[in-house]
């Protein structure tokens, strides 16, 4: 029968404590996140609240007019030896004018409702997500005093165990990061977007008859309410899995990234590819790709770079990438040593070269730059 390793299960729970005191600390951040998302929901809130008290009031007060404006039509209309042609289309002129102000006013208080309802909805949500945090970070704090009680001061002869599972749990963090980053885009572009194609055509079958021009404007207006739409979910895509990389390769791929950062953020980027156009490993392919997107991710957020040079070679046994920013650099040691483990993506970065088998060089100083070199092998194990 087999003996219990103790010093082995200590040091399997002491990094149990350590991963759960984590994870307090992170539910304690997305406690006070919450708590000021809900300040600001609430804010919102109140003023859509108000806006729409201020729209419906509106919108009686000129139902009132509109009527009034109906009933002087009827009666020029009838009287033709009272009122003359001109008081006739006088009264009508002002009838139509009051019924269009008037649809306006109510799409506009449909529109008005519709946030206010889903503020409502977003509150709700979030008070019940503070609720489950507060729960949950007492069990947390429950099962850190039971396990902290009896095993303290451990070895580190699972180290690279628990470096594993870590980097699983990191994956799995940065996997529902983009997951919840792709949810709040297609929510705050397409989504939203979609809901007001759905109410401004609305508005046109309205118009239909009753205002040309009017109905000529909003269908230039939706058209390019569309436009921009499709722009929207053409970038999601393209974040998620951009198209070129599975056609054409790495190199076609990350030159269209390229050339879409340099528009979207009036960087300088000098890309440069060498090698054959023979296709890599797909794994070897993604992980590059993401591993430039992060870095120039990282240029516009935070180096304040004006100019940025990328350079690929690929060689038949390994791929160099060289990436190198004007900017105000950092300290690399207390980034890359930083207690979250996510300075500025670096952490990630490395831990994806490192699954590869490859290498990562980080040169940074304070006012001098970042120099980023990566060599990741091509031969098999």
């Amino acid at each position: 029968m087999k003996t219990v390793d103790i010093k082995a299960l200590d040091e399997i729970i002491k990094k149990t404590i350590e991963a759960i005191e984590h994870s307090k600390k992170e539910i304690y951040e997305i406690v006070q996140s919450t708590d000021a998302e809900y300040q600001r929901v609430m804010q919102e809130l109140e003023e859509v609240r108000q806006e729409t008290r201020d729209v419906i009031a509106l919108v009686d007060k000129l139902t009132y007019r509109e009527k009034q404006a109906r009933i002087r039509l009827m009666e020029v209309s009838k009287d033709f030896r009272k009122y003359s042609e001109e008081d006739i289309k006088e009264a009508y002129e002002q009838a139509q004018n009051l019924q269009l102000e008037l649809v306006k006013l109510r799409e506009q208080e449909k529109l008005l409702r519709y946030r206010r309802d889903h503020l409502e909805l977003s509150l709700k949500r979030l008070k019940r997500t503070r609720e489950r945090a507060d729960a949950l970070m007492s069990q947390v704090g429950v099962v850190l005093n039971y396990l902290a009680g009896d095993l303290q001061g451990i070895s580190d002869r699972l180290d690279e165990v628990y470096q594993f599972q870590k980097l699983r749990f990191r994956i799995i963090e940065a996997q529902e990061e983009e997951r919840r980053r792709v949810a709040r885009e297609i929510h705050d572009g397409p989504a939203q977007s979609m809901a007001n194609i759905v109410m401004r055509a609305d508005f046109c079958t309205k118009l239909i008859g009753v205002d040309p021009d009017k109905l000529r404007e909003e269908l230039e207006a939706l058209q390019e309410l569309v436009r921009t739409s499709l722009a929207d979910v053409r970038n999601i895509i393209f974040d998620l899995r951009p198209m070129a990389l599975d056609d054409l390769g790495l190199g076609p791929a990350l030159k269209r990234f390229v050339e879409r950062f340099q528009e979207q953020h009036n960087i300088l980027v000098d890309f440069m590819y060498f090698g054959k156009d023979d296709r890599i490993d797909a794994t070897i392919e993604v992980a590059l790709f993401r591993i430039v997107q992060e870095a120039l991710n990282n240029v516009q957020k935070h180096a304040k770079a004006k100019q940025v040079a990328v350079k690929v070679e690929v060689l038949p046994e390994r791929v160099n990438v060289f990436i190198k920013d004007n900017g105000r650099g950092f300290d690399v040691d207390r980034v890359m040593g930083d207690k979250d483990g996510k300075g500025y993506g670096l952490v990630g970065m490395k831990e994806r070269v490192e699954l590869l088998r490859g290498n990562l060089k980080i040169r940074s100083k304070p006012g001098q730059g970042t120099t980023i070199v990566i060599m990741v092998p091509l031969t098999k194990d």
